[in-house]
Protein backbone atom coordinates (compact mmCIF):
# COMPACT_ATOMS: atom_id res chain seq x y z
CA UNK A 1 0.00 0.00 0.00
CA UNK A 2 1.32 3.35 -0.72
CA UNK A 3 1.43 5.94 1.90
CA UNK A 4 -0.34 9.02 1.85
CA UNK A 5 2.64 11.23 0.79
CA UNK A 6 3.56 8.94 -1.74
CA UNK A 7 -0.05 9.16 -3.16
CA UNK A 8 0.10 13.01 -2.88
CA UNK A 9 3.22 13.04 -4.45
CA UNK A 10 2.13 11.32 -8.35
CA UNK A 11 -1.43 12.98 -8.00
CA UNK A 12 -3.38 9.74 -8.23
CA UNK A 13 -2.69 6.35 -9.04
CA UNK A 14 -2.16 5.98 -12.84
CA UNK A 15 -4.11 3.42 -14.96
CA UNK A 16 -1.86 1.16 -16.89
CA UNK A 17 -2.33 1.84 -20.73
CA UNK A 18 -3.52 -0.85 -22.54
CA UNK A 19 -1.00 -1.81 -25.46
CA UNK A 20 -2.17 -2.29 -29.14
CA UNK A 21 -1.85 -5.61 -30.52
CA UNK A 22 -1.74 -3.73 -33.94
CA UNK A 23 0.78 -1.13 -33.35
CA UNK A 24 1.67 -0.89 -37.08
CA UNK A 25 -2.19 0.33 -37.97
CA UNK A 26 -1.92 3.59 -35.93
CA UNK A 27 -5.51 3.36 -34.61
CA UNK A 28 -7.44 2.00 -37.49
CA UNK A 29 -9.08 -2.05 -38.30
CA UNK A 30 -7.19 -2.15 -41.29
CA UNK A 31 -4.28 -0.36 -43.64
CA UNK A 32 -3.64 -1.22 -47.65
CA UNK A 33 -0.40 -2.07 -48.21
CA UNK A 34 2.24 -3.44 -51.37
CA UNK A 35 3.88 -6.78 -50.87
CA UNK A 36 7.51 -6.08 -50.85
CA UNK A 37 8.62 -10.33 -51.16
CA UNK A 38 6.23 -13.65 -51.19
CA UNK A 39 8.05 -16.38 -49.81
CA UNK A 40 7.35 -19.87 -47.09
CA UNK A 41 8.37 -20.24 -43.35
CA UNK A 42 7.89 -23.18 -41.25
CA UNK A 43 5.83 -23.08 -37.93
CA UNK A 44 7.48 -23.46 -34.34
CA UNK A 45 7.90 -26.94 -32.81
CA UNK A 46 5.07 -29.41 -32.41
CA UNK A 47 3.87 -28.09 -36.24
CA UNK A 48 5.44 -28.57 -39.82
CA UNK A 49 4.07 -27.65 -42.79
CA UNK A 50 5.01 -24.44 -45.26
CA UNK A 51 3.12 -21.38 -44.11
CA UNK A 52 2.87 -18.51 -47.18
CA UNK A 53 3.42 -14.77 -45.57
CA UNK A 54 4.61 -11.45 -46.99
CA UNK A 55 6.25 -8.79 -46.04
CA UNK A 56 4.00 -5.25 -46.72
CA UNK A 57 5.02 -1.97 -46.51
CA UNK A 58 1.90 -0.19 -44.94
CA UNK A 59 0.45 3.04 -46.08
CA UNK A 60 1.54 4.41 -42.82
CA UNK A 61 4.90 3.87 -44.01
CA UNK A 62 5.58 0.75 -41.23
CA UNK A 63 6.85 -2.55 -42.67
CA UNK A 64 5.04 -5.55 -41.25
CA UNK A 65 4.76 -9.34 -41.88
CA UNK A 66 1.39 -10.99 -43.04
CA UNK A 67 -0.12 -14.86 -43.31
CA UNK A 68 -1.66 -15.65 -46.49
CA UNK A 69 -4.93 -17.48 -45.11
CA UNK A 70 -6.33 -20.30 -48.20
CA UNK A 71 -5.16 -23.01 -50.10
CA UNK A 72 -3.21 -20.69 -52.56
CA UNK A 73 -2.77 -17.54 -53.90
CA UNK A 74 -1.64 -15.42 -56.67
CA UNK A 75 0.10 -12.46 -54.75
CA UNK A 76 3.70 -11.92 -55.95
CA UNK A 77 6.02 -8.38 -55.41
CA UNK A 78 4.20 -4.97 -55.75
CA UNK A 79 0.31 -6.59 -55.26
CA UNK A 80 -2.02 -4.53 -53.34
CA UNK A 81 -3.30 -6.00 -50.30
CA UNK A 82 -5.72 -4.94 -47.07
CA UNK A 83 -4.11 -5.77 -43.87
CA UNK A 84 -6.13 -6.67 -40.76
CA UNK A 85 -5.37 -7.69 -37.28
CA UNK A 86 -5.22 -11.60 -36.23
CA UNK A 87 -1.68 -13.03 -35.39
CA UNK A 88 -0.70 -16.53 -36.54
CA UNK A 89 -0.11 -18.51 -33.25
CA UNK A 90 3.02 -21.04 -34.61
CA UNK A 91 4.89 -18.54 -36.41
CA UNK A 92 6.76 -15.98 -34.39
CA UNK A 93 6.33 -11.87 -35.07
CA UNK A 94 3.58 -12.87 -37.98
CA UNK A 95 0.85 -10.62 -36.40
CA UNK A 96 -1.32 -9.84 -39.30
CA UNK A 97 -3.62 -11.40 -41.59
CA UNK A 98 -4.37 -10.28 -45.42
CA UNK A 99 -8.25 -9.87 -46.69
CA UNK A 100 -8.97 -12.48 -49.04
CA UNK A 101 -11.21 -10.94 -52.47
CA UNK A 102 -9.88 -7.41 -51.61
CA UNK A 103 -7.48 -5.74 -54.38
CA UNK A 104 -4.80 -7.67 -55.66
CA UNK A 105 -5.73 -10.83 -53.17
CA UNK A 106 -8.33 -13.40 -54.90
CA UNK A 107 -11.00 -15.35 -53.28
CA UNK A 108 -10.19 -18.90 -52.83
CA UNK A 109 -12.33 -20.44 -56.33
CA UNK A 110 -13.37 -24.55 -56.38
CA UNK A 111 -11.67 -25.29 -53.06
CA UNK A 112 -11.54 -28.61 -52.53
CA UNK A 113 -13.49 -29.64 -50.09
CA UNK A 114 -11.90 -33.27 -49.06
CA UNK A 115 -8.37 -33.71 -49.20
CA UNK A 116 -6.76 -36.82 -49.06
CA UNK A 117 -4.17 -37.77 -45.80
CA UNK A 118 -2.42 -39.64 -48.23
CA UNK A 119 -1.99 -36.74 -51.08
CA UNK A 120 -4.00 -37.12 -54.34
CA UNK A 121 -3.63 -34.84 -57.96
CA UNK A 122 -4.95 -31.24 -57.73
CA UNK A 123 -7.70 -30.84 -60.37
CA UNK A 124 -7.11 -29.89 -63.94
CA UNK A 125 -7.20 -26.39 -63.69
CA UNK A 126 -5.51 -26.12 -60.30
CA UNK A 127 -3.25 -22.52 -59.99
CA UNK A 128 -0.98 -23.22 -56.97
Amino acid sequence: MPSLRQLLRTASRLRTQKKSKVPAFEGSPFRKGICLRVYVIKPKKPNSAQRKITKVKLSTGRTILAYIPGIFHTLQEHSHVLVRGGRVKDLPGVNYHCVRAKQDFLPVFERRKGRSKYGCPHPKNYRG
